[in-house]
């Protein structure tokens, strides 16, 4: 059985134990404001540098979910860089049982930003944010769980991110951000049938929907304010899989992500493997060197894998053929 794959997204939340200081808390737009500075540097995968400005934010307002949100996607990307298969067509795939460094300080922080984003909607503060948080970080907890080949605990905690969505978007229609994770989850859910089968006799996870999962997908990667970026990922990664094949669209959204961050190899990756299966070997494979040069040295955790991951895909195509 296939694990349940990347299908719960959607973003990132943590909850800090310090207490709130004297310091003037920022507003929650000057917040996101600064969030996004940190993802467009993370979607360049500049993944330390953008943790320090997402835990500028927990400085700034302890009490706030975001900065702690926005520091377990980070260590996400880098729990798929070090363990992930970055050249698989359809999926994320962790062969079972392996586990990151990061893994740890992940849970840590998605099991705060649960409690932190309840503690905000008990004490009636932003509830309808602190309800899309709180989803966030459900999709996350979501997320390793798949990776870890680990489809009751992902399935249990897509449901619960599904049920928070819900409620986020109802309080407030403008929180377009929730759109990723509803997104994925009616997509992969009406896509997965073997396993969603089993799992909605367990425990009643609800059915969804193939196309308006893309519909919703879509829209956050148009409108949303913190899960654009990765929202159009995962857009055209579902258009990439053998059962969507449409490769054309695929590949003109991962272009756009190298066009709009071109320092993070993965996208040119992405581009290099869909060029191969549209039939552009040689293109394909200039791409796949390219990524191999650009990280040849680089001692991050990104680097090294999409190194890694570049010299796997032109070996496969070369086999004995001495690649370095």
């Amino acid at each position: 059985m296939k694990p349940l794959l990347i299908v719960f997204v959607s973003v990132f939340v943590a909850f800090s134990a310090a207490r709130a200081t004297a310091r003037p808390q920022t507003s929650e737009p000057e917040q996101i404001k600064v969030a996004q500075q940190g993802l467009d540097l993370l979607m360049n995968s500049k993944i330390d540098a953008a943790i320090k400005v997402f835990r500028k934010i927990q400085t700034d307002d302890p009490n706030s979910a975001l900065g702690y949100l926005m520091e377990a996607n980070a260590l996400w990307w880098k729990i798929y860089f070090a363990t992930g298969n970055l050249i698989d067509p359809d999926v994320f795939v962790v062969p079972s049982g392996s586990k990151s460094l990061f893994d740890s300080q992940f849970n840590k922080l998605v099991d705060e930003a649960i409690a932190k984003a309840r503690a905000n909607r008990n004490a009636n503060r932003d509830v309808a944010r602190n309800y899309l948080y709180e989803g966030m970080a459900y999709g996350l907890r979501g997320r390793l769980a798949s990776m870890r080949e680990s489809n009751l605990a992902a399935a249990r905690a897509a449901k619960q991110m599904r049920s928070l969505l819900i409620d986020a978007v109802q309080k407030d229609r403008n929180l377009r951000d929730a759109y990723a994770g509803l997104g994925l989850y009616d997509y992969f859910v009406d896509t997965l049938p073997t396993i969603v089968k089993l799992l909605r006799w367990i425990i009643g996870l609800p059915g969804g929907s193939r196309e308006r999962g893309l519909q919703e997908i879509e829209y956050a990667a148009k409108y949303g304010e913190l899960t654009r970026g990765e929202a159009l990922y995962y857009l055209a990664k579902d258009y990439s899989r053998t059962s969507e094949k449409q490769y054309a669209k695929s590949l003109e959204l991962f272009q756009q992500l190298r066009d709009k961050y071109p320092g993070n190899g993965l996208w040119t990756l992405m581009v290099g493997s869909l060029e191969i299966r549209m039939g552009h070997a040689e293109k394909g494979e200039a791409l796949y060197r390219e990524v191999l040069n650009q990280q040849r040295d680089r001692q991050t955790v990104a680097g090294k894998a999409l190194y890694k991951a570049a010299r796997k895909a032109l070996m496969l195509r070369h086999p004995g053929q001495h690649i370095k």
